[in-house]
Parts: structure tokens; sequence; C-alpha cells
């Protein structure tokens, strides 16, 4: 009898993050894949997965709405209660053998919850590493409820460890989004016009010139200075004059004030060069980023995916603090003229080393293999 694995995925760079080991538990002769779309990949305002999902040929098991509008700290943890009530009743229709959550999103800490409460074996992606959000405590938290860890490299192995896992159930895979890098970079052609093809709003940007890629985030824990970070962000990139794709902010708290500040800035200069756009297709973003000339915000795409496609990067603030980064990356803070410094400086980078830090390119067969042959428990003992 095949092993049910029901994958969870809540958000839209989830589903890049997973794509490829979907892709080896769907194929995999001894796996039954179940997925379960939920939370704000759902959402046309974030810019809704379901279509790409689709269009790769899977199917969805299940779709799980649960996302309170309003993007502020008491809608993202009534939006963590519903997603526990609501992602039970999935799990006791679906009766998976084994759930994977993955990352650190405030989503996952539901479907940790309600698995672990189930009595259902619970399988951890990208565990093990550290960051400066909210999400810090949301990743150790799920670590202490996950019976099986797949990592992405050896320092998560080693934390996951310290943090008293036990070495045999820490699987060192790489991270699935890397699978996708790894075939971009294969074939970087950037074989689409992404204003043609996706639309978005603003200027219409010629990818044979020079461009930049903007992915600016809220950080929760810094709720009230979001509004500002963004404008300070905004003011900085207006004033390289450079063409610009601007990506829309993830639904974390804070999330309103990002938009609202590109809103009023657009509105205000109809003529500047920036591009907005939800999402995109997860190996066409990623040739996007290839032929730019550096990633600026505080994306962990920035981090993993850039660092194997040797992207330059301005990583700004604290939300991507002391994960393992590449030599592609240059970290600073909301400080106006510093950011020109070290964008301007960015800018003059070419010819960067890729970096495996995050994996080769085969965690999604990894994945799979681990999840078929691993023994699956739910008695946990921790080893300190």
């Amino acid at each position: 009898m095949k092993r049910k694995v029901c994958v969870v995925v809540t958000a839209r760079p989830s589903y890049s993050r997973v794509k490829t080991a979907l892709m080896a538990i769907k194929n995999h002769p001894e796996l039954e894949l179940q997925l379960v779309v939920a939370a704000s990949a759902l959402l046309d305002r974030y810019g809704s997965t379901i279509n790409y999902i689709e269009e790769d040929g899977f199917t969805i098991t299940e779709r799980v709405y649960m996302v309170i509008e309003g993007a502020t700290l008491t809608t993202s943890a009534k939006t963590t209660g519903i997603g526990i009530m609501e992602l039970s009743t999935t799990f006791d229709n679906l009766k998976p053998d084994v759930v994977c959550t993955i990352g650190d999103r405030y989503e996952t800490m539901a479907t940790a919850i309600a698995a672990s409460y189930m009595n259902i074996p619970l399988v951890h992606i990208q565990g093990g590493e550290v960051t400066g959000n909210i999400d810090e405590k949301v990743r150790h938290a799920i670590t202490k409820l996950a019976d099986l860890h797949l990592v992405s490299n050896e320092d998560a192995k080693q934390r996951l460890i310290k943090l008293g896992e036990y070495e045999d159930k820490i699987f060192v895979t790489g991270c699935p989004s890397i699978d996708l890098a790894k075939e971009v970079s294969e074939k970087p052609e950037l074989d689409f016009d992404p204003c043609e093809k996706y639309g978005g709003v603003g200027q219409y940007i010629n990818t044979n010139e020079p461009y930049l890629v903007v992915m600016q985030h809220p950080v929760t824990t810094e709720f009230n200075e979001v509004r500002k970070q963004a404008e300070t962000l905004i003011k900085v990139i207006s004033e390289l004059n450079i063409p610009t794709f601007w990506f829309w902010p993830n639904p974390d708290a804070g999330s309103d004030g990002t938009s609202n500040a590109l809103r009023t800035y657009r509105e205000e200069n109809p003529n500047n060069m920036f591009r907005f756009f939800k999402n995109m297709e997860g190996k066409d973003f990623l040739k996007l980023l290839f032929h730019s000339k550096c990633l600026i915000g505080n994306s962990s795409v920035g981090i993993r995916e850039c660092s194997f496609l040797g992207v330059p990067v301005v990583n700004i603030g604290t939300r991507q603090n002391r994960r393992v980064r590449g030599n592609n990356v240059k970290d600073v803070d909301f400080d106006e003229v510093r950011l020109l410094e070290v964008i301007n400086l960015q800018l003059k980078s070419n010819n960067l080393k890729q970096e495996e830090i995050y994996g080769n390119g085969d965690a999604g067969f990894k994945i799979a293999e681990v999840i078929s042959k691993a023994k699956l428990e739910i008695k946990k003992v921790i080893s300190y």
C-alpha cells in the first residue's frame, strides 16, 4: 500500500520552495501525494498560485480558506487559529500517513499543530535556519512539533541537534528551490516578455536594457516601522533612475503599510520607472533575477536561489539576520545614504561565483526518498 503524503502549501513562495519535491512524491511508486493548498496561496490579492500548480499537472486535493484580511498582528494570530480548525477537518477527511509543512510562516504553525494533535507524523522541510523575524520563533516551534526534519544544509542540521533533536531524524536534502535554480542556470535565456506575459501595473520595461528587481516584505516585529521603511526604499530606488520590477509584499502583518506606500508613490509619480507585479511562475521569476543587475529587498530568494545563480543582492534590514549567505549578498539597514552606496557597489559586481550553500539541485528526489523509507513515529523523546 502506498504511503499517503499530505503536503500543505500556504503561500505563493511555498510552492516554488517545494515544487520539485511534489513532483518527486507524485512520481514515486511507493507514495501517494495529497496536495492541500491553503491560506494566501489561494488569494489573488497576493498572487494566487492555483493556476501555476494546475498547469504543472498537479491535482489539488483540498483547498482551505483561512485568511482573515487586515494584515495586522491580530489577524495573523486569528488566521493561525482558523487554520488549525480547518486543517484538522481536512486531515480527518484525507487520513494521511504523514503531513509535510514547509518553512516558517505563521500558517505553517497551524499545519504543525493540527497534525501533531491528531497523532499524524509531521515532516518539516527547511527547519533549523535562523532569521530576524517572527519566523524565527515559528520555525523552531515547528521543529519541536516535527517528527522528521529535512534540512537545507549542515549548518541547519547542527542547530537542530543543539535544539535536542535526534541526529537519525535529521536529513540534509538541500532546498527544493535550488532544483529550479539549477534548471534555470542550465537554460537561463529570458525567453518571455514579463510585461506582456504577466501584465502588472506601471511602466513597460525592456529587459534588453539594465533593470533591477525589488522584493521587500514587512518585518512583523517591526510592525509600526513598515510604512516608513517602504518609503525610504522607494525614495532610494527612484533616485537610481533604473527600470525596476517591484513585487508586491507577502501577507504578513504590516503588508498594508508597504502596499499603501507603493500605491501613494505610484499615484503621485505616474511617470516613474517601476513595474509592479503580484506573482510570477517560479522559473520565470528566477530567469528575471538571473538577468537583473541586482535584487534589492529582504526576501530569502536573495539568500538561497541568488547565491546559486550568482546574482548580486542588497539585503535590507533584519528579516534575514544570521541566515547563512554567500558572497553575492551585501547587508545594509534603512539608511538612505548607505543604501545608495551599497546598491551602487553591487551594481558593479559581475561574474559572481555560483555557491551551493542550500543544495546542488537534487533536493526534491532526496525528500521523496526519505519520506518513502523513514520510520514514521509520533512519540518523541528529546535528546537533551
